[in-house]
């Protein structure tokens, strides 16, 4: 009964969070935002006490179910384990395997220390949920989208407009890549050893593991009625079930309860410790991870709590971008300051907060947020308009954000943030290489940020080329995206690193 409780969780939870990936109207993220903020590591960038208590609270009372029932990747690892039991033919293909506690905790010891330095490339590889949200974004969203276009088509035909079609395409190949290795990984290491991938690497299952070690809810046996046939252990896909020495390592059990469906003879009990009989004896932490004997829970804790108060020391430095520039002269628009979403602030606050988990470029409905392709912020969300442009009254992608790297704004809050600044290259535009008249950077501005003057005000029929009035242009980049120059606009957007009101 309470696998199959467990599992119905886990299904509800997994599915909805995956819709939150797959959803571009909208309509999905007012009602189910809050599953994305109560994942562990987006609870702590994001400085919530009641969010980070949330899957503490639950591992203290009933072990790690926070990695069977929440964790999207956590989920998946059960789904691939399952398919390939099946095809197998194999129910009870696992065996009890030692912990590899200088592996776990080394990685725990990495991702702490990058949480603290700012290191976000190795925080956003190893987030659980980051790492899940890149593969529904690269690849469960493009399905999901394409299986939309396809119902678009049929119901154009049909004379309806209940669905519209939406580009499908690849935002970047690196990350694509980073997904691709991270889910070739994570299903190879499920397929064959269940929950390999959640037992050695993952910081927040080693973080859970060790809470879980003290939680009120554990499984033990009950030696009286254990016949020692090796189905519990043979079933376990943490392997941390040792019926030889009959003891359980709680620190790597998931609380599947996959052992107490296979016991036929009552011997597996979840039940509270002070509740389960007395001659069961719970071994210390020595007995089965004999090298962290130097980690208290005290220390532990502290840990969680440096990491808080690191991150948010981190989010106080402000960077100021020494105030209006002037136009400059350049054929290549490479932009200097990456152009970071309003609400982001400035480009500290989204280095340091963002997971790269892609929810909010899967949720921008105008195809300007992609991947960052630079190593500081690889996989982070920035700023481009070749495809699109920031419409002023769209706030989607700070609506969406679980921790706070993009923080809820409204449509007026926007139309009066500037982000960026106009760049105008007089060697591209249209003007000066064709000698015909252009007004569409002017009639596209929603601010009015850009007038048309004469290019030779000596001359009654002069043609007339764009000034930016800096003051008013909030970086928008409806300017660079219809702008008709090519293979280059004439007129790109640089970002702030600090956004401001105009």
């Amino acid at each position: 009964m309470l696998k199959k409780i467990r599992i119905i969780a886990a299904t509800a939870f997994f599915v909805l969070i995956t819709l939150l990936f797959l959803d571009f109207t909208g309509t999905f993220h007012a009602w189910l935002g809050w599953l994305a903020k109560i994942q562990l590591v987006p609870a702590v960038l994001a400085h919530s006490a009641v969010l980070i208590a949330v899957p503490l609270l639950l591992t203290l009372l009933f072990g790690r179910i926070y990695c069977s029932v929440i964790c999207p990747l956590g989920i998946l690892q059960d789904g691939i384990s399952n398919i390939s039991g099946r095809r197998k033919k194999k129910k009870n293909r696992f065996r009890y395997a030692p912990p590899k506690s200088w592996l776990r905790y080394g990685v725990l010891g990495l991702f702490v220390i990058a949480m603290i330095a700012g290191v976000s490339v190795i925080v956003s590889v190893l987030d659980p949920y980051a790492a899940y949200g890149r593969m529904a974004s690269n690849f469960f969203a493009p399905v999901y989208r394409l299986g939309n276009n396809l119902l678009a088509m049929f119901a154009e035909r049909a004379d309806s407009y209940a669905f519209y079609s939406t580009d499908v395409w690849i935002k970047s190949g690196i990350t694509f890549g980073i997904a691709a290795l991270t889910m070739l990984v994570v299903s190879i290491l499920a397929w064959r050893h269940g929950r390999t991938y959640c037992n050695t690497i993952c910081p927040v299952g080693t973080f859970l593991g060790f809470l879980s070690k003290f939680s009120l809810f554990r499984l033990t046996f009950d030696k009286e009625k254990c016949t020692h046939c090796n189905a519990c252990e043979q079933g376990c896909k943490s392997s941390c079930i040792e019926v030889k020495t009959m003891k359980i390592d709680h620190s790597r059990c998931v609380a599947c309860f996959n052992c107490v469906e296979k016991c036929k003879f009552g011997a597996m009990k979840y039940a509270p410790v002070k509740c389960c009989n007395k001659k069961i004896s719970f071994e210390p932490a020595q007995h089965t991870e004999g090298k962290t004997d130097g980690i208290s829970r005290r220390n532990m804790l502290s840990l969680l709590g440096t990491m808080t108060l690191a991150s948010t020391l981190k989010a106080q430095q402000l960077h100021v971008d020494g105030g209006l520039a002037t136009i400059e002269d350049k054929k290549i628009p490479s932009r200097k300051t990456p152009i970071v979403p309003p609400g982001a602030a400035n480009v500290q606050n989204m280095k340091q907060h963002c997971t790269a988990c892609q929810l909010c470029v899967s949720a921008c409905p105008n195809n300007v947020l992609r991947p960052s392709n630079k190593l500081e912020t690889l996989m982070q969300p920035e700023m481009s308009f070749e495809r699109g442009y920031c419409r002023p009254e769209c706030v989607k992608c700070s609506q969406v954000c679980p921790t706070s790297a993009i923080k809820p704004i409204t449509a007026a809050d926007k139309s009066a943030l500037s982000i960026g600044w106009a760049v105008w290259i007089k060697e591209n535009c249209v003007v000066n290489t064709d000698e015909v008249q252009c007004k569409s950077c002017q009639q596209r501005c929603p601010t009015g940020a850009i007038l048309l003057v004469d290019r030779n005000p000596d001359a009654e029929d002069s043609l007339k080329i764009p000034v930016i009035d800096i003051e008013r242009c909030i970086g928008c980049g409806a300017c660079e995206y219809h702008c008709p120059a090519r293979p280059f606009s004439a007129i790109y957007v640089e970002g702030n690193l600090r956004h401001h009101s105009v």
